[in-house]
């Protein structure tokens, strides 16, 4: 029976390989890139859009104010600079002369402030809780804006190196309106030309693009592949040049190959287990409503030994939203070891009667799937009976939302600055709390590491956030991702950055 599955599995790998490969020969050979996604992205508006793969088209598709370096310094893309006041509370923003849209419309102060108040008043946005702090936009000159802030926010540029600081055409986005992110049209080095959900998405080179003379490709296509696996087959046979999420079980085979590339970056996000708390009738359960039994859940665990299982060892353990290399990593709170009495202690303490059947929601990967394996095995010897129910990313995230879980299993792919990891996640309230987590304390403190520019005054205050969220919250962080990218050998200028985007400016096929 294992072998006719391998057997079927390698047929279906083939066949896609081959049928994605067919799909090249409709463009110009050396002029098409066509990069492998893990999952099918939302929708293609940055004002609406929460998956990672969304922010990989985004990046040919729609640039922002500021983007990050391989250093993770905030550097202008179509800002050219920025002043911020002596009191904290107003930036000043320049922009790039000449810039324009995909439709020909200027991209210049008036549309600047038309994008960041979409993104603040929007219906559903989920950029407002990142730049929410901006009171109101002011146009100074042409090419000037200024962002008049509530109080001092020390993250605000950072927020503006993602989607936040994606500018969109005011006269595109007003004509579609809810359905912009059917066809965005931005000011990126690329144009939307098509997308066939769960196919592929399609954009060509925008010959207006202000740094046209550092885009050499002239179309790429966007194909999500869920199974690694199957990625890895069409990027082997010659029908992908790129693939994203290269399984760390599978290095050693992209390394073997002469005509491949591997690149690596230790992730600025996180991999964690929400667990539901307070939203719904599946919060009300021993693990929702007893800090204790999450201590205990968290306690069955063994990180290191996940890795090693898993991810060869490749990946790095964590507790925290943010790595150990980032420089607000608490030391004080280092990764717990398992300790099972302990936990089995907590559970008898609790009045929890065992076995604890609870409902386990994961995405439908390999990796994902067997991390949800492990973690099973590992927390049923403390009395935990997890049901593992795997479900597409997008209709997880709705689940998530609607509080459609006890367990969900959920990764972030980070900012640069620790606030992008965490108040959407930890505060009363924010887009990713689907657990309902709500504790004035954190908000408070969160709000002072906000308003503070000091590095120093800042990391107190996520001293006293860490130190009351990881013994009552809602999330059990377990690791932080390598970004394992593998391309072919023909491909040219790719640099891997911590925050996992395929930045295509720069890129060459030989």
């Amino acid at each position: 029976m294992k072998q006719t599955a391998r057997r079927a599995a390698r047929t279906l790998a083939l066949g896609l390989a081959l049928s994605v490969g067919a799909f090249a020969p409709a463009f110009a050979q050396g002029s098409h890139l066509r990069i492998g996604l893990g999952d099918d992205p939302d929708v293609l508006d940055p004002t609406l859009s929460r998956t990672y793969t969304a922010r990989i088209v985004f990046a040919s598709v729609c640039d922002k104010l500021f983007d990050i370096d391989a250093k993770l310094a905030i550097v202008p893309q179509l800002a050219l600079g920025h002043e911020t006041s002596a009191d904290g509370k107003t930036v000043t923003i320049k922009l790039r002369p000449g810039v324009k849209f995909h439709d020909g419309e200027p991209m210049d102060a008036a549309a600047a402030k038309y994008s960041l108040d979409r993104h603040l008043n929007m219906k559903s946005s989920f950029r407002k809780p990142e730049i929410g702090i901006i009171d109101t936009v002011d146009v100074v000159d042409p090419l000037t804006i200024r962002l008049n802030l509530k109080t001092p926010f020390s993250p605000l540029l950072a927020q503006l190196t993602d989607r936040a600081g994606m500018m969109v055409s005011p006269k595109a986005a007003e004509a579609a309106g809810d359905k912009f992110g059917l066809k965005p049209v931005c000011a990126g080095p690329y144009k939307f030309v098509e997308r066939v959900q769960q196919d592929r998405i399609v954009v060509e080179k925008f010959a207006d693009y202000w740094n046209k003379d550092q885009v050499s490709i002239d179309r790429i296509t966007y194909l999500p592949i869920v199974d690694s696996t199957v990625r890895l087959a069409n990027l082997r046979s010659g029908g992908l040049d790129l693939m994203e999420r290269v399984l760390a079980t599978d290095i050693k085979t992209v390394r073997d190959n002469p005509k491949l590339r591997l690149s690596k970056a230790v992730s600025l996000g996180f991999f964690g287990l929400l667990l539901n708390v307070a939203n719904g009738p599946k919060a009300d359960t021993p693990l929702g409503k007893d800090a204790r039994v999450r201590q205990a859940f968290e306690l069955a665990i063994d990180r290191e030994a996940l890795n090693q299982v898993v991810f060869n060892g490749e990946f790095v353990p964590g507790n925290q939203w943010i790595s150990p290399q980032n420089p607000y990593y608490q030391a004080a709170f280092p990764v717990p070891k398992r300790d099972l009495a302990k936990a089995k202690a907590l559970m008898k303490e609790a009045g929890v009667t065992t076995p604890l059947v609870l409902d386990f929601m994961v995405s439908n990967t390999p990796e994902t799937r067997a991390v949800a394996e492990v973690v099973q095995s590992m927390t049923a010897e403390a009395g935990f009976d997890l049901k593992i129910r795997v479900t597409e990313v997008a209709t997880a995230l709705k689940q998530g939302e609607d509080g459609n879980f006890h367990i969900y299993m959920n990764t972030w792919s980070g900012r640069s600055d620790p606030d992008g990891n965490a108040v959407i996640y930890q505060t009363c309230g924010a887009p990713q709390n689907m657990g309902h987590y709500c504790d004035k304390e954190i908000d408070a403190w969160h709000q002072e590491a906000r308003a503070a520019s000091a590095p120093a005054v800042r990391k107190a205050a996520y001293e006293k956030i860490t130190r009351k969220f990881l013994a009552e919250g809602w999330i059990v962080y377990l690791y932080h991702p390598q970004y394992l990218i593998a391309h072919i050998d023909r491909l040219e200028g790719f640099v891997p950055l911590a925050d996992g985007l395929v930045r295509v400016v720069g890129l060459k096929l030989k």
